[in-house]
């Protein structure tokens, strides 16, 4: 069967490679596009406030007992950039007097679900104001009657990369019951990689698991233990002689989340930031091991406040950068009803690994710091781009494509302009030496191969959006993005820039047209990030191997030198190594990319993405980050499985082997274990 694939590969015509259908082993899928030139669906966006003082507090001070509320909005809000699929929020009422509710959730769906959220519950409270059951000004008529005026609120914005594609599969997910110490509400960023074992481990104990989300496996086996060690408590102090009605405030003082979390996060393979809230009033958010996932916090002396990014907090509550702390990984932050917090290791120290790209392109580029990353990102390709262009830069306009690269683009242009201030300074000190110092050198130094910026690339979004709602109409998707006519000569190099480059689908189709109209004699698209090789498994919707053009180019290069061996030997080792258990496999897929230097998987990835299509005969580059490069400018974020394959706990490897089956078996969908979550 082997030997008749390697045929198979080798009749294949050069062209196939770059418009292949599914019916192929090399098949190239094309993808929707978002804000990058291609669309990476990706990490969610959590946050949980604790007010410390009394709704009363608020209330005079602020103005409103709706303090909490609003922040929890403004801080969703300001986190918006993290999911756009879905909302949802969560309450708890502290001290609640028994026969009233104390625990909430609401969830939306809808287009512009985040306001959509809000507004419902803004139009019920003024309703309850109407009639008469809220008095605003009594923070208690608040607290008693609308369901978000509690003490304790958590909030999650949805990108959801797979499950069900409804309000159900929104965070946050709840476990009900009728012991306050047994309601548990979670939601999270994340991803599991070992989905299928956690559901069985749920299977075995017994129970029947829905399999949906990796959501619906953490909350069951948080609630496991949880069950467990309440029912320990109840039956301790029942046998105590506790009467029955004292036992629920004993076991609320007594209940030890992070035990519990400890006991439950054992058996978890994955990045995760996952936030709690128990019905008597706990509340705990925990940072996966690696630090994969990312998350900030803060105190003071009227409110704890979690979310995924660190500005947000800055802003709604109007702090400075270093009173904002990053939760420290395979730690969790604990937050006893009382308001008591405590911070605890939940798993050994491990060698951390965050995402990078966090720092490339998901989080808000107005983080003090991960603005100047991004300045670093866009300089340390300057070098390339001077080679890429022949030195010569009188001849040469830069650009950028997508708004997030445009901090990117400034490091960049920092960089030429620093390097020809250097080639400047030289050649006058050379002329002063040789006594060959003139005005007309000096002019001629100064004013040409300076690097010129331009607005290049505009972007229609109300075409974006129409065209996301037709997903027939394939051929409108050329027509996203416009340019400035008369900025760029049919001698010059046109260089933008870009956050990353996966699937290049719309450079091909969409953006490289549209460029290509400037008739310029050279388009060079450089990208902030490395080659992307590998499937994530973390976070990030990029699992499809077929869809990477980087691997494509790489299968190609196999084919075209007579070396698609290489692709059917790495099928059977993936497959052996699938046979092993996940802590023993190592990634095999590694060696579809060994024999290629990256300027070669660049240069034919150049050729892929070329459009066969248009008139325009100029040269088309690509150019990519370094992997030594990114380390330099993200020095606390190491996280580069997706480029180089290293992957920081077992479960990676195994998607990355399953990843590799499932393209050869010519296998459509994610390499995760029976599903994923957000």
């Amino acid at each position: 069967m082997c030997d008749g694939m390697v045929a198979q590969l080798m009749a294949f015509p050069s062209k196939t490679l770059k418009v292949a259908r599914a019916g192929s082993m090399l098949h190239l899928c094309h993808a929707r596009s978002n804000i990058m030139s291609d669309l990476i669906q990706h990490e969610c966006g959590i946050a949980l406030i604790r007010l410390k003082k009394p709704l009363q507090y608020y209330q005079m001070k602020y103005g409103s007992a709706l303090y909490g509320f609003n922040k929890l909005f403004l801080l969703m809000e300001k986190q918006h950039n993290r999911g756009q699929d879905g909302a949802g929020i969560g309450c708890v009422k502290l001290d609640m007097p028994k026969g009233q509710a104390y625990m909430f959730r609401e969830r939306a769906l809808e287009d512009n679900s985040l306001s959509t959220l809000f507004k419902k519950q803004l139009k019920q409270f003024d309703k309850l104001v109407r009639s008469g059951d809220i008095i605003p000004e009594f923070a208690q008529s608040v607290k008693e009657n609308f369901p978000f005026g509690g003490e304790l609120l958590m909030g999650h914005l949805r990108y959801g990369t797979s499950g069900k594609y409804n309000e159900s599969s929104c965070h946050p997910y709840f476990r009900r019951s009728n012991w306050p110490t047994r309601n548990l509400m979670v939601l999270g960023n994340f991803n599991m990689t070992n989905t299928g074992e956690l559901n069985d481990i749920l299977i075995s104990r017994g129970q029947h698991p829905i399999f949906d989300t990796d959501t619906q496996t953490v909350l069951e086996e948080v609630g496991f233990h949880l069950d467990e060690q309440h029912q320990a408590l109840y039956r301790k102090h029942r046998d105590l002689g506790l009467p029955g009605e004292q036992i629920p405030e004993v076991i609320g003082k007594e209940l030890d989340m992070v035990e519990v979390l400890r006991r439950a996060s054992q058996v978890w393979d994955g990045g995760y930031v996952i936030a709690g809230m128990v019905g008597n009033g706990d509340g705990f958010v925990m940072r996966d091991p690696k630090g994969i996932r990312p998350c900030f916090w803060f105190e003071d002396e009227e409110v704890i406040a979690f979310a995924s990014e660190r500005v947000p907090l800055m802003t709604v509550f109007e702090k400075e950068a270093s009173d904002i702390s990053e939760l420290t990984p395979g730690c969790v932050v604990s937050i006893r009803s009382s308001g008591e917090l405590s911070i605890n290791r939940f798993a050994p120290e491990q060698a951390p690994s965050p995402c990078s790209f966090e720092r490339i392109y998901f989080s808000r580029g107005n983080d003090p710091d991960i603005y100047k990353e991004r300045k670093a990102l866009g300089g340390a390709l300057a070098a390339q781009l001077i080679e890429a262009i022949e030195h010569d830069l009188d001849h040469a306009v830069f650009g950028f494509i997508p708004n997030t690269a445009e901090t990117a683009f400034y490091g960049m242009l920092d960089a030429l302009r620093l390097n020809r201030r250097y080639e400047v300074k030289e050649a006058i000190l050379a002329a002063l030496r040789n006594g060959t110092l003139t005005e007309a050198l000096v002019d001629d130094l100064i004013l040409k191969n300076w690097p010129q910026s331009e607005k290049i690339a505009h972007k229609d979004i109300k075409l974006r959006t129409f065209i996301s709602q037709e997903k027939g109409r394939s051929k409108l998707v050329s027509h996203v993005y416009d340019i400035s006519y008369g900025v760029v000569d049919e001698e010059d190099s046109l260089v933008v820039l870009d956050d990353s480059i996966v699937r290049g689908t719309t450079l091909r189709d969409s953006i490289i047209k549209i460029l290509s109209r400037t008739r310029a004699k050279r388009i060079v698209v450089a990208s902030t990030a490395p080659q992307i090789r590998y499937p994530d498994c973390y976070g990030i919707d990029m699992s499809e191997l077929g869809k990477f053009v980087a691997f494509q180019a790489a299968v190609d290069l196999l084919r075209e030198r007579g070396m698609a061996q290489v692709i059917c030997d790495t099928f059977g080792r993936c497959k052996a190594e699938l046979a092993k258990p996940v802590s023993e496999q190592v990634n095999c897929v590694k060696a579809i990319y060994e024999s290629f230097s990256d300027e070669e998987i660049a240069d034919r990835i150049s050729v892929l993405l070329r459009p066969t299509d248009i008139p325009w005969k100029g040269e088309l580059k690509i150019v990519f980050q370094t992997i030594e490069a990114l380390h330099r400018c993200l020095p606390h974020h190491n996280g580069d499985w997706y480029f180089t394959g290293d992957y920081p706990t077992p479960g990676g490897n195994a998607v990355a082997n399953s990843a590799f089956v499932n393209y050869y078996e010519m296998r459509n969908g994610r390499s995760y274990d029976r599903g994923v979550s957000a």
